[in-house]
């Protein structure tokens, strides 16, 4: 298990926000954390670490009155770290390619290939093709339903009908390099994991899986090692101390690494 390392950026500052309070009207969110240091800084502390694969998410879309801002973050966070950090938020086949040329390893995406709630296979053909297979990351963020758990979209706020498991898993895995699974409900609530997700997507057997949503404790990681079966990664954010939490960020790194909870931490 592998820990992903994050940088968020809303209204053009890092922070650690409830993921399901998000609002695109009036750029809006409950927020746990304003970092008081910017982007670049976040990145080099990450690739001082040698830490490979982190998320850095712009949660204004374009044409947000914050969303320059917020872009100018991001930008100076690749270019700190080039090649380490992979980037979502508003990606399209038409600006995928300068947040590559930036240092971003891949893009990540979610709202441009749903469109009514569906899969449109022709926008995400369009996408592979543009950028690549191996350098495209899609976000298979979700709510739980009645129904199972269910892809949402555009930072959170719309829900489709595609169900997460492994059959889309299957299906969408030919044209990516690697996904990443927000459970909604729980991201940015440090009140413990979506544990049936985890158990699901602990079933698959193919491309990586990052998880993120709800990790609190030392406890929760453990308990996402055992119920992901040692296949998933896993972010966190509000719970470190980077951010304002209680979690030691460098005993996470360890326990990732050698799977044992330091003495007293559980």
């Amino acid at each position: 298990m592998e820990f992903r390392p994050c940088i968020d950026i809303h209204n053009g500052k890092v922070k650690q926000i409830v993921g399901g309070s998000l609002r695109d009207e009036g750029n809006t969110a409950r927020e746990n954390y304003v970092a008081k240091q910017d982007a670049a800084y976040f990145a080099g502390l990450y690739r001082r670490e040698g830490l490979k694969g982190g998320h850095v998410i712009l949660l204004n879309p374009p044409g947000s009155e914050f969303y320059e801002a917020t872009k100018r973050q991001a930008l100076a966070a690749l270019e700190e770290y080039p090649g380490g950090l992979q980037l979502g938020g508003g990606i399209t086949p038409e600006n995928a390619a300068q947040f590559l040329e930036a240092g971003a390893s891949h893009v990540i995406v979610t709202s441009y290939v749903f469109r009514e709630g569906r899969i449109r296979y022709d926008r995400l053909e369009r996408l592979a093709a543009a950028v690549g297979r191996q350098r495209l990351v899609l976000d298979l963020s979700c709510r739980k339903t009645e129904k199972g758990y269910r892809v949402v979209t555009d930072r959170w706020q719309n829900m489709t009908d595609e169900q997460v498991n492994l059959s889309l898993l299957e299906r969408l895995s030919e044209y990516c390099d690697e996904f990443l699974v927000h459970g909604v409900d729980a991201e940015g609530r440090s009140q413990g994991i979506e544990t049936e997700l985890v158990s699901l997507l602990g079933q698959w057997e193919g491309r990586p899986v990052t998880y993120a949503g709800g990790v609190h404790s030392f406890a929760d990681l453990s308990l996402l090692k055992e119920l992901g079966n040692n296949r998933l990664n896993v972010t966190a954010g509000s719970a470190l101390d980077l951010f304002g939490g209680g979690l030691e960020w460098k005993k996470v790194l360890a326990l990732c690494a050698e799977g044992k909870i330091p003495d007293g931490q559980l």
